[in-house]
Parts: structure tokens; C-alpha cells; sequence
């Protein structure tokens, strides 16, 4: 007779230190990595998982565990103050987070969990000891890279210290399995951290596809909805205020564009308190402040109504593992101008769904945004791409590759001990 438990699916520890699924993208340090811990989550639960998710506490207000729903639970794990820590100061946290976990885990059964699922280097490192301590697999989502991102920094943008570069170093080679968003992430996880390329696995995020839809004719009622104007061309950019993500090309471009082309910016700060200030000042100084129009940010279906709104989405970062923005905006019929780097080469089709735009000088971009933006039927040859692009990522999908993924961790972290 089959066990229950051969039944079940994989019970995951997924850890997340430096920001909570249950956050606002857009804000703070909450963007595409928030969403894609919380849906890959919801998928890997449809598939029989449960799923513990650890994160740090970040106020005295918050549920030490939060049930999100059946087989997904969020754990609030104290380390270092509430508040007024930057995610650069967490690295001396890290202990005090692990300790969390592992106390966590000693009110469970033993053997409880069947693998960790570590995001970004700093939860990697705790995942590293808490896999050891259990003796399961450690799997292991780079989600952004130090070296990747210093060889593209953004005028004015610090570069990541060498410390966390020394970090991601160690979680490659302790991880039993990584997962790259696209081929040139996996590639660059070989090349740059000399990662083993058996245990680097290529599973493309997903986008929830029952909320980011088209919706044609609807464009004028949601404009009227958001308080935009019905007749202007409107630019959209979603996503954190930060000189990684590049608002102030677009900024710079409007300038170049003309008059009745607006920039919506939906986001907030990242990084600088100052940055939304910054970016305005900015505007100012272009000439432009009266076409900006800066909206904190939105809820997920409000931000889908933002998409259908807009008749472009500009995504002018300097590096993106993936581009989940591009990815959303697209599913919903919007065509996406975006920079010709990293995984946005993967999720944008030039041509097809939108246009990869070579560098950030604004008048290359004022260029490109204004020649599509004049041209309806180019737009509209695009949009319809757009869908069929965007279509292409499914958070169920996702969720398979990953379980087959947490398998072959499992063979492998057996494979090293038999060595």
C-alpha cells in the first residue's frame, strides 16, 4: 500500500530575508522578486506543496505567521531591529535570521521539510546552514547578480560591494540545484561564478494570466477611471524609483518628445528616501514637470487597469534578470519599449511585441517611443503580439519545472554524499 506521504508533495522552506512576498512592489525593495515568491508559491501549493515562506520582520505590528492560504504560510522571523536597517546592513543579520529558522523548525517533526528554496544572496547563505542542518537539498534563485549588475551600473549608481560578490560566490557552490530565469542568466552564472552546469536549471518566471488580460475598447473608460488624459499618448513605467531601473531616461527623453505625450511614473523609492524628489526635480529641470505625473504604486489588478490604460510600457533598466514588468504589460496588449539587456532580450520579441531599445541615451529613446507612438498601426501589430508574447509565461508551468527541479537536487545532494 502506498504511504500518505508518497502521496504528498514536497514540504518547502522558502526563504526570503530581506523582503516579504505579502509587501507592495514598487516600493521600497519590494518588486518582480516579491511576486515571484508569492506565485511561484500559489502554483507549487495547486500542486499538492506546502510551503513555509521565512522573512524578516520589519515591524512589531506583524503577525509572527501569517496563513496566506491552504499549504502557504508566511513566517515573520525577528533579527536586528525593526526598523531603519538598509538591506546592505543585513549581512549582520544573518545569523539572527538563521537562528529563526532553525528555532522554527525545531517545533516541527524531524525530517519536516524536503528541500530549501533560497531567493537573492542573503537568503542563500542562511538556506546554506538551515539545508546542512536538515540534510535536504538546497535550491537556489540568484534573482539579481553583483557581478552582472556593476559591469551595467547606471551613471551616479554605487556599485554592490565585494563582500556580497564573495556571498553569491559561496551559495553557487554550496546550492545542489540553481534556477536561472532565462539562458543568458544561466550562462552568466557559469561564466561569472563558475557555477556547474548540470546543476543550473533554466525555468522561465510565470505571470498570472487570469489578471493580466486584454480588455478591448476599455481603454478610455480606465484612462477616465485613473484620472488620465483620454486623447494624449501616455508612457507608462512601473516599478521601483531607482537609478537601476532608469526613470530619469525616460524623464530625459519627454523632453524630446512632444507636448502632449505624457509620462505616468508608478512607483516609489528605492535605494534614496529622495529618489521620487530627485526624479521630479529632474523634470523640472527638463522642462517637463507638468507631463509627469508620479502615482505611488498599485495593488495587482489596479496595475493590470494601468497597463490596458497606457499605449506604450517603457522599461529602460540597466540590467533585469527577467523583466516580469514587460512580461505583465505584455499579456495585458500593451507593447513594451524596452532596453536590450539581460532577460528582457528573452521577454520582449523586437518587433513582435514590442521594441529593444540599445543603450539609454534619451534621444535614442525619444526616438523610438515617438516613432511608435505615431504610428497607430504599428502599435497595433504590436499589441497583438504582445499577447501571444506575454502568453508564453505561466506560473503553472513554472511550478512543474520546479518540482522536477527539487527532484533532481535531491539525486544530486544524494550523488555528493555517496562521493
Amino acid at each position: 500500500m502506498t504511504s500518505p506521504d508518497a502521496l504528498r508533495g514536497p514540504r518547502v522552506a522558502m526563504l526570503s530575508v530581506h523582503t516579504s512576498p505579502l509587501d507592495q512592489p514598487g516600493t521600497g525593495d519590494a518588486g518582480g522578486m516579491n511576486v515571484y515568491v508569492l506565485e511561484l508559491s500559489r502554483a507549487l501549493a495547486r500542486r499538492g506543496a506546502e510551503i513555509e515562506i521565512f522573512t524578516r520582520a520589519t515591524s512589531s505590528a506583524q503577525h509572527p505567521v501569517v496563513d496566506v492560504q491552504p499549504g502557504i504560510r508566511v513566517l515573520h522571523v525577528p533579527a536586528g531591529p525593526f526598523e531603519g536597517l538598509d538591506k546592505n546592513d543585513l549581512p549582520g543579520q544573518l545569523c539572527a535570521f538563521t537562528a529563526g529558522v532553525l528555532r522554527a523548525e525545531a517545533h516541527r517533526p524531524e525530517g519536516f521539510y524536503d528541500v530549501v528554496h533560497t531567493h537573492y544572496w542573503l537568503s542563500g547563505q542562511a538556506g546554506w546552514l538551515a539545508a546542512e542542518r536538515w540534510d535536504v537539498p538546497l535550491v537556489h534563485t540568484m534573482h539579481t547578480m553583483a557581478r552582472v549588475k556593476n559591469a551595467a551600473l547606471a551613471p551616479g549608481d554605487a556599485p554592490e560591494p565585494q563582500g556580497r560578490v564573495i556571498g553569491e560566490e559561496q551559495v553557487v557552490a554550496a546550492a545542489d540545484a540553481l534556477v536561472a530565469s532565462t539562458r543568458e542568466e544561466a550562462g552568466e552564472l557559469v561564466r561569472e561564478y563558475g557555477a556547474d552546469p548540470g546543476r543550473v536549471h533554466v525555468v522561465a518566471p510565470g505571470v498570472d494570466l487570469e489578471t493580466f488580460t486584454p480588455a478591448p475598447g476599455a481603454r478610455a473608460r480606465l484612462r477616465a477611471r485613473l484620472g488620465l488624459p483620454g486623447d494624449a499618448p501616455v508612457i507608462l513605467f512601473a516599478g521601483r524609483v531607482q537609478l537601476l531601473k532608469g526613470p530619469d531616461v525616460l524623464v530625459q527623453a519627454l523632453a524630446h518628445l512632444p507636448q502632449e505625450v505624457r509620462l505616468v511614473v508608478l512607483g516609489g523609492a528605492s535605494g534614496r528616501p529622495t529618489a521620487v524628489r530627485e526624479l521630479e526635480a529632474l523634470a523640472h529641470q527638463c522642462g517637463v514637470r507638468d507631463r509627469v505625473l508620479v502615482h505611488p504604486p498599485v495593488e495587482r489588478r489596479e496595475l493590470a487597469d494601468w497597463y490596458r490604460a497606457a499605449d506604450v510600457v517603457a522599461v529602460p533598466s540597466h540590467n533585469e534578470s527577467f523583466g516580469l514588468v514587460a512580461a505583465e504589460a505584455q499579456a495585458c496588449g500593451t507593447p513594451v519599449v524596452a532596453a536590450a539587456v539581460g532577460g528582457l532580450r528573452t521577454v520582449v520579441l523586437d518587433d513582435v511585441s514590442g521594441v529593444l531599445v540599445d543603450g539609454h541615451d534619451p534621444a535614442v529613446w525619444a526616438h523610438e517611443l515617438g516613432t511608435l507612438l505615431k504610428d497607430d498601426e504599428r502599435r497595433a501589430r504590436l499589441a497583438a503580439g504582445a499577447v501571444a508574447a506575454g502568453r508564453r509565461f505561466g506560473w503553472d508551468a513554472a511550478a512543474t519545472a520546479v518540482l522536477d527541479v527539487y527532484a533532481q537536487a535531491r539525486q544530486a545532494r544524494d550523488a555528493r554524499a555517496r562521493d
